[in-house]
């Protein structure tokens, strides 16, 4: 039985350094390219699995080089890739610019990511038997929507990153026991201009929100009301590119093995802050002998 299943996307990371975001029309020097693995899926597990948990990825790549590049990667942290398809169109990328002081802007161009693949009934198993599913949005959602209703009829915790804040069905949040969206995804969602109203509005409908906002901590809602405030792990930021992955993917990973939710926010935490101090996504996320010295 594996603790998590973890359905969502995988990418090459196209990753360029500047200085800042070049004006319309404008041609600027970069200090440096890179290809990294990514995704908000692939770096979900791969930080739930670094973390301690068992994980297995439900997602889909082409029949190409960056494709075989993502399958090895999950395969090298001990990621069941059983639910990986290879389908016909190019592997998904995602082009992105990192600022010098550490942020960072994104254009994702789905392709494969995006192909329209009901759940078969291998995938429908892997949900059933494992304690956590875990979602984002960067499949397609009527997908997204499906599983998390199967998990949900099935008792599986469903955990959702909602990025990028899209429309969803009629009901999708009724089927959410976590949300896990950062601060701007949070106000999107409810329609207020506060985190904390934000936090307080969606967990009338979740059954836990879990808002994260980057070097002011993280705020935790349930039932309407603030329960908990989660304080940032103090770090000088390279670049923020998948620490809200790794936030995610090690909550649920310290969850499933037990541990209290406090200390599950507080190492998710801590592993996000040692993902912004290193350069690219998956690349950047510690192992849980480097996250737990720091608890």
């Amino acid at each position: 039985m594996t603790a998590i299943v973890v359905l969502g996307s995988a990418n090459m990371d196209l990753v360029v350094r500047q200085p800042r975001l070049p004006e319309p029309g404008e041609t600027m020097f970069g200090s440096a390219f890179d290809t990294v693995p990514g995704g908000k899926g692939l770096n979900q597990a791969i930080a739930a699995a670094r973390a301690g948990a068992e994980v297995a990825f439900l997602g889909a790549v082409g029949r190409d080089g960056f494709g075989d590049a993502l399958r090895a990667t999950l395969e090298t942290d001990g990621i069941d890739v059983s639910g990986l398809a290879r389908v016909d169109r190019p592997t998904g990328t995602a082009h992105i610019s990192v600022l010098d002081g550490g942020e960072n802007s994104i254009v994702v161009v789905p392709d494969a990511n995006g192909v329209e693949l009901p759940l078969d009934e291998a995938q429908r198993a892997a949900i059933r038997e494992a304690s956590y599913l875990v979602v984002q949005f960067e499949r397609p959602i009527d997908l997204v929507a499906e599983a998390v209703a199967f998990a949900r009829a099935n008792g599986v915790t469903t955990v959702v990153t909602p990025a990028p804040v899209m429309p969803l069905p009629d009901g999708f949040l009724d089927d959410v026991d976590i949300l896990v969206p950062n601060a701007a995804e949070a106000r999107a969602l409810a329609g207020v201009d506060d985190d904390a109203d934000a936090a307080r509005a969606l967990s009338a409908r979740v059954g836990t929100v879990v808002v994260t906002r980057g070097s002011r901590g993280a705020v935790v809602a349930r039932g309407g009301e603030i329960v908990a405030e989660v304080p940032a792990h103090p770090v000088t930021p390279v670049d923020t590119t998948g620490a809200g992955d790794t936030f995610t993917g090690v909550l649920v990973a310290r969850l499933s093995l037990g541990d209290p939710e406090s200390t599950a926010l507080r190492a998710a935490s801590v592993a996000a802050a040692l993902a912004a101090t290193r350069a690219g996504a998956s690349p950047s996320m510690p192992t849980w002998h480097e996250v737990a010295p720091l608890l």
